[in-house]
């Protein structure tokens, strides 16, 4: 049973009583406001463990108390109260600090949702060091101290304390999983599950199923009741990666599910309620495919409701070495006693990375197997005229014009392989040509080892 107080502000007297029944029922005290003058007072004389507000007051906005809270009691997770089908309300409130937002009609099963959800928020943390991430052994961290680094650092632990949708945003390999990892596991959702789909590998016409499930019998082949990626989340995080790539007939169902949380199984009659907190990310500008007509623009508004960005390894600097003495840690075999020549780690920090983290993970663990005793050196990392900096490499604008085409072409496949996770299905869809066609590029180019997917 739940306990605390809670302050309630409202200026209908049936839905301040109405939610402090509800309250009282989970064993807390509500503590009931009909103004903003009125929830300020009583948010100086007393200490809460949420607030619930209504966006509409007599004397002002709801939005007013989130923003006082937010300034003078950071720690306070509040919830607002929205007119139904009032999404511009909900984003506002969220954008200003907002725990998580309930429509009108008032839904009591997912009232209490969000109240047990806000009440298993950890204590808000201190600002945190270069380091702070390892505190809980096993669980995933950001190494390295670069000040891009400690800003995403520092907006993780903010939005660990909201349910508002997340975009992160960052170049392929940079993290992004990972970021959304820790905004989960930092979070009142961290013993919930994590579910990562791949929206750019997933056939369009299985996009449903997967997503929202189906019923015995509601198609050919469907011998079982299946539960979809929404149903796999509940109670937890469901972190969308390359959510541009959903097609626009996908992006309207997704929409309808973020916003009423409710989902219907193909060929259920009806829908079930879902507890999820959507993280989205993607390598595309969206703000541009909004633009084109390719991605609807209240999807858009509803999954970018903050934006967090992951730096490029290019930006993280002296934070490379770090960053590479921890991957050694975990591949240099049993006696771990693996290191960088001075040289070697030089030539690290000067590559240009574009594969970002995933492919430093790469380099080295190739750089491991090849390693004649516990020093790495340049050689063993392999860092040739295909994986030099830029501003070493041959200018394609000097090639043959069959080899730049060559060129252009080979550098095309292994974007979208890398975006697709090496799905080479996904990835000629990408593409724009035929599974086929694509198989007969990849043999003609001579393209091999990097078919094998970086950790």
């Amino acid at each position: 049973m739940a306990s605390g107080q809670v302050l309630v502000v409202d200026d209908e007297a049936d839905i301040r009583e109405l939610l402090g029944m509800t309250l009282i029922r989970m064993g807390l005290e509500p503590y009931c406001a009909s103004s903003v003058s009125e929830a300020i007072d009583l948010l100086g004389r007393n200490s809460f463990e949420l607030c619930l507000t209504d966006m509409r007051l007599a004397d002002g906005e709801g939005l007013a108390i989130v923003e006082h809270i937010t300034r003078n009691h950071p720690s306070l997770p509040v919830a607002v109260i929205t007119a139904h089908g009032s999404a511009e309300n909900a984003v506002a409130a969220l954008k200003a600090g907002a725990f998580d937002y309930l429509g009108k009609p008032v839904s009591l099963d997912q009232l209490r949702a969000l109240v047990r959800a806000a009440l298993k928020l950890p204590a808000a943390e201190p600002a945190q060091g270069a380091d702070a991430s390892v505190a809980t052994q096993g669980e995933p961290q950001l190494i390295g101290e670069s000040p891009p680094l400690q800003t995403a650092r520092q907006l993780i632990e903010k939005l660990a304390r909201s349910q508002a949708p997340v975009q992160v945003r960052g170049e392929s390999g940079c993290g992004k999983e990972l970021a959304a990892r820790l905004i989960h596991l930092k979070s009142a959702r961290r013993e919930g599950p994590f579910v990562a789909v791949n929206c750019g590998a997933i056939p369009e016409n299985l996009m449903e199923s997967e997503f929202f499930g189906h019923r015995k019998g509601a198609f050919t082949g469907a011998v079982a009741d299946h539960d979809g990626f929404f149903q796999a989340a509940d109670g937890g995080t469901l972190f969308l990666d390359e959510v541009g790539d959903l097609p626009l007939s996908m992006q309207v169902k997704l929409l309808r599910a973020i916003q009423e949380k409710r989902v219907r199984k193909i060929g259920s009659t009806s829908e079930e309620p879902v507890d999820v907190r959507i993280i989205s990310a993607t390598h595309r500008h969206l703000a541009d495919e909004v633009k084109s007509g390719a991605f609807r623009q209240d999807l858009y508004y509803r999954l970018n409701v903050i934006e967090l960005r992951m730096p490029s390894l290019r930006e993280l600097g002296h934070d490379i070495p770090r960053l590479a003495a921890a991957i050694l840690a975990r591949h240099g075999g049993a006696s771990g006693t693996l290191r960088l020549s001075p040289a070697a780690e030089a030539a690290l920090v000067n590559y240009h990375f574009p594969g970002n983290v995933r492919e430093l993970e790469n380099i080295l663990e190739r750089a491991v197997a090849l390693a004649a005793d516990s020093e790495i050196g340049v050689d063993d990392l392999q860092l040739d005229d295909e994986r030099a900096p830029a501003d070493e490499r041959t200018d394609i604008e000097g090639m043959p014009l069959p080899e730049r085409l060559e060129a252009v072409e080979r550098k095309a496949i292994l974007e979208a392989l890398e975006r697709t996770r090496y799905n080479q299905t996904a990835a000629a869809k990408v593409l724009g040509i035929s599974f086929r066609a694509l198989r007969h590029r990849i043999q003609r180019l001579g393209i091999r080892h990097e078919l094998e997917p970086k950790a």
